[in-house]
């Protein structure tokens, strides 16, 4: 399997404007300084080598979207605004006949706000199933394009489109895939995912919030996460903000994701769904106090810690 993440903000897009791409500017050509860079070749390994990814590159800006690359047709998880930069790469490499298959974690509008941008389901040929464990899923994705709100309905989309409302406990075998849900903590109800193949297994758990239950060696999500070689999961949240300011929102912290992933002896954490209003700078030392606090354990578990931009792509 290969995962590529084409969104991972969280709530709602978050805007990069001429402030902050200033701001990236005059930090890189401060810490130049240090350097006496004389042609093309030494720029770029400056860039490569001495500044950290907040200033050479950033987090990204779209809502959730996410790639299982396993075989000929593809699967995504959920369809926020970065489903429609993953449909305008199809059409880039002249992909014009493909089957989808979106996997739905929960129906608020950054989970399916790419919908009504994705070029593909426009195109006949395609095909695109949506699957989700929400008994309004269909009718979720009608009425956000429905007039005045946007100019074009649903069933005017010239690729064949399906829903499929999946029952609790149901399983499915897609793409070489085994897939199946579990229910998660968050307003409205939403789902986590687990995806397996030849052993190997990707869990992408975004919109929850895991409470005191979480303390009991019988969680549910331990069981659910256990021996994962990718753990995608919510972190939006300090832990401050998850228990103080923010409790019953429905999103967790970088912290209470390494707990867990300790606890499910994951191999691979990938922090998830950032929040909107933080900077690619304190995302940065997020993910720095996220890997910190690791250490806790003394080196005895070698738990590897990302956070999610747009364009990364990780091997299973």
């Amino acid at each position: 399997m290969q995962v590529l993440f084409w969104g991972a903000r969280g709530s709602l897009p978050a805007s990069v404007n001429h402030t902050t791409i200033r701001g990236k500017i005059t930090r890189a050509l401060k810490k130049s300084l240090d350097y006496k860079l004389t042609n093309e070749a030494e720029i770029e390994a400056f860039i490569d080598n001495d500044l950290t990814f907040d200033i050479k590159g950033g987090y990204g800006c779209n809502t959730s979207c996410v790639e299982i690359k396993s075989g000929e047709e593809y699967v995504i998880c959920d369809s926020g605004s970065g489903l429609r930069d993953f449909g305008t790469a199809q059409i880039q490499k002249g992909i014009m006949a493909a089957t989808y298959h979106i996997f739905i974690s929960h129906l608020h509008w950054d989970h399916i706000n790419g919908f009504p941008f994705f070029t593909p389901a426009y195109i006949p040929g395609n095909k695109v199933h949506v699957y989700g464990f929400h008994k309004h899923l269909e009718s979720a994705f009608i009425n956000q394009q429905e007039p005045p709100g946007f100019p074009l309905p649903l069933n005017q989309m010239g690729g064949a489109i399906e829903f499929h409302v999946l029952k609790h406990g149901e399983e499915k075998n897609i793409n070489g895939l085994h897939i199946k849900g579990i229910a998660q903590k968050h307003p409205g109800a939403s789902w986590g995912y687990s995806f397996e193949k030849d052993g190997k297994k990707v869990i992408y758990s975004t919109d929850s919030e895991h409470q005191a239950e979480a303390d009991k060696d019988d969680y549910p999500f331990i069981e659910f996460s256990k021996n994962a070689d990718l753990l995608i999961f919510d972190a939006q949240y300090s832990l401050a903000d998850h228990y103080l300011t923010k409790k019953s929102w429905g999103h967790s912290s970088n912290l209470v994701g390494v707990e867990l992933a300790v606890r499910s002896n994951a191999k691979h954490l990938c922090l998830f769904h950032h929040e909107h209003t933080v900077s690619d700078a304190e995302l940065e030392k997020f993910l720095a106090d996220t890997r910190r606090y690791l250490e806790i354990y003394n080196d005895e578990y070698p738990l590897r810690i990302d956070l999610a931009h747009e364009g990364m792509e990780i091997d299973i």
